[in-house]
């Protein structure tokens, strides 16, 4: 996320009301967040709530108790900033300071908390603007507001997708796998994909997996099954033991450098969910070494043109390419430029600012079970010994990242080898 340099707050009337600098703003909100703290610090004292348990808090006052789970968490942070985070909204926390009125506390008390609550709709309208742009700022500041923030930004593109889109799928699963190729001046690739519970809303929605290189010498991409024979479709490249049964119908186009893999057939709705799992083998897919001056790095991506729950993108490098080396993580936004070389410079404008992190799984397959991939280590197993390579020469790394936006585009990239 850029940091704040300047904020023109606008009120619902859409008319700004004056400038503030970042740090202005953070003292304004710390400061409205402390009054919070100690306008509802006596109140839920008088009601002997210090030590209670939501439900307990809850069902003394007759409110919900997910607002009575908020007012806790707020009141047992000692950051004024994090207290106007957790903070239920003004007029929640009006309902709940009567309901404490109800239930005998100090008119005296309610009054100064009441004055807190006043300010904290104040600040949300005619500070910002409204709150969800208050939880964007405070996001910039606080890690697990972040979190939060863009898990539910990205949950609700993912839910509105879904519906334009008209198609969705469970999980994304995409493991690249990296091993030098017998020659030694290429490496060769294998790609492991699949959507699971991928389903369409409607008819004739598209759904898709892609996978390509960037290269512009050599010969044309020409991927192959695991045991070596030419693609002809898609056949060959489903793991048949790893998809759903009957057996999806998906169709295999080339384009270029680039292979599209699409749902076939015309069922839809909760009944037509399928999972599909394909696998393909590229020999001496990209260049091992470069020279020591070019400062390009070696790299895979997964994009993702389907909209999902969850993304699972996982790197096996072999030992021999400097394999305990955990890779660089970048997002890139690919709706204008499409999907972009971490090498290209011009690129930069179009990287996502995200809180996504890759995670090292050690060497073989001996922690590489995943909760979103049913049989994952099976299917993994199964693609290293149709290729012939030995799985415990291999580091696995794992990115995976919930309600992954739609068009967009993870990279994981390495310093290669030079000569």
């Amino acid at each position: 996320m850029v940091p704040l340099q300047n904020v023109t707050p606008i009120t619902p009337k859409g008319q700004p009301t004056h400038e503030t600098d970042d740090d202005e703003l953070e003292r304004l909100i710390a400061a409205v967040g402390d009054r919070l703290l100690q306008g509802f610090s006596p109140v839920v004292s008088a009601l002997a709530a210090t030590e209670a348990r939501p439900n307990q808090l809850a069902h003394r006052l007759g409110v919900d108790k997910v607002l009575a789970s908020r007012l806790l968490k707020a009141m047992r942070t000692t950051d004024p900033v994090s207290a106007v985070h957790r903070m239920p909204g003004p007029d929640p926390l009006r309902r709940l300071l009567k309901a404490s009125a109800r239930a005998g506390v100090d008119e005296a008390l309610i009054e100064e908390a009441n004055t807190a609550v006043d300010r904290f709709e104040s600040l949300i309208r005619d500070d910002v603007g409204d709150r969800g742009t208050l939880e964007a700022i405070i996001s910039a500041w606080i890690p697990e507001a972040r979190r939060e923030f863009e898990l539910r930004r990205k949950q609700a593109a993912y839910r509105a997708l879904s519906q334009l889109r008209g198609a969705h799928c469970n999980a994304i699963s995409a493991t690249v796998m990296l091993r030098p190729s017998d020659d030694g001046d290429k490496i060769d690739v294998v790609w492991l994909n699949g959507l699971l519970g991928l389903q369409r809303a409607r008819p004739n929605a598209g759904a898709k997996i892609a996978t390509r290189r960037f290269s512009g010498d050599g010969p044309g991409r020409a991927p192959r099954t695991l045991d070596g024979n030419p693609v002809d479709g898609l056949e060959g490249l489903l793991l048949p033991e790893f998809c759903s049964r009957p057996l999806p119908e998906v169709h295999a186009e080339a384009v270029g450098e680039v292979a599209h893999y699409l749902l076939g057939g015309r069922r839809y709705g909760p009944n037509s969910s399928v999972d599909v799992m394909f696998a393909e083998l590229n020999r001496g897919e990209i260049d091992r070494y470069v020279p020591a001056e070019s400062d390009r790095k070696r790299f895979a991506f997964a994009e993702v043109s389907t909209s999902a729950r969850v993304m699972q993108f996982d790197a096996f490098v072999h030992r021999d390419l400097g394999g305990s080396s955990v890779p660089s993580i970048d997002l890139y936004d690919t709706a204008f430029e499409g999907a972009a070389s971490v090498n290209d410079r011009k690129r930069d404008v179009d990287r996502l600012s995200l809180l996504e992190t890759v995670e090292p799984l050690g060497w073989g397959l001996s922690s590489v079970r995943s909760p979103d991939v049913p049989r994952y280590t099976d299917a993994i197993a199964h693609v290293f010994q149709q290729v012939g390579w030995n799985a415990d020469d291999f580091h696995a790394f794992r990115c995976r990242s919930e309600y992954p936006l739609y068009g967009s585009q993870v990279t994981l990239s390495w310093q290669p080898q030079t000569r």
